[in-house]
């Protein structure tokens, strides 16, 4: 397990490594700052996998007209028929609240997608993004507030959940224009780049999987081996559930 493992730029190397275009990061104190430009994206990765736990990361996202830009947080196992947890955060133009997507893929299958509106501009402070998964749902957080909960029915209505492939924690910042923004109207005005996004925070406490491991089961699937099987996450619980409650009525 990993505890608390708290990195910000000058720690991203220990749990992370960028996927692609490794010139499109820059280190600033305790920020890792991915940046877009009409060349290139950029993305990183978790050197481990893991299987159910929490993980977060703080974010500001990019400023003024990100129409186009998407910025993504979200975990992803291997291969075609993986699975997937995301965060994307989809640009807007100037003046116009920033939505953000959840999705959840089970056996490479996607289109669970949600749409949320924040209670706050994201672009000027640093806000907590985490996925908190165990066997019995996903959540997705923001500050520690709730934003969707994708239960486990599979038994109950036959609805594929995620449990057996361990996950990357990754990240990306990229050009997304032909449906980010108003359904692929406003396309990315690229006078404006390069566009930023700041991360920092990163935080994983998870159960670690090497790629390797045969049994998932007995390294991260035994009831009460991890805090995240404890009876009082079986399920939502009040405070989460109050939350939910809140945040739905406040964007419906």
């Amino acid at each position: 397990i990993v505890g608390n493992s708290s990195t910000g730029c000058d720690g991203f190397d220990e749990l992370f490594q960028p996927n692609w275009a490794p010139e499109h990061f820059e280190c600033e104190g305790d920020q890792t700052k991915l940046t877009l430009d009409s060349s290139s994206g950029c993305g990183f990765g978790s050197r481990k996998t893991y299987l159910f736990g929490l993980t977060s990361v703080q974010i500001k996202l990019v400023q003024g007209d990100s129409a186009g830009t998407v910025t993504a947080f979200y975990m992803s196992s291997d291969g075609p028929n993986h699975d997937e947890l995301d965060f994307e955060f989809l640009g807007n133009l100037s003046g116009e609240p920033y939505l953000v997507q959840t999705n959840v893929y089970v056996n490479g299958t996607g289109d669970r997608e949600q749409r949320h509106s924040l209670w706050f501009d994201p672009t000027t402070d640093f806000h907590t993004y985490s996925l908190f998964w165990n066997r019995r749902y996903i959540t997705f957080l923001v500050d520690g507030i709730p934003i969707r909960v994708f239960a486990n029915k599979e038994e109950s209505h036959g609805v594929p959940y995620p449990k057996n492939q361990p996950m990357r924690v990754l990240g990306s910042v990229w050009n997304a224009d032909d449906w980010a923004t108003q359904g692929g109207r406003v396309k990315t005005n690229w006078s404006h780049a390069p566009f930023v996004s700041s991360f920092r925070a990163f935080d994983i406490d998870a159960c670690e999987l090497s790629p390797e491991t045969a049994d998932v089961t007995t390294k991260c699937g035994q009831l009460g081996q991890y805090w995240w099987d404890r009876p009082s996450f079986n399920e939502l619980g009040r405070r989460w559930s109050r939350q939910l409650k809140w945040v739905l009525e406040k964007s419906s």
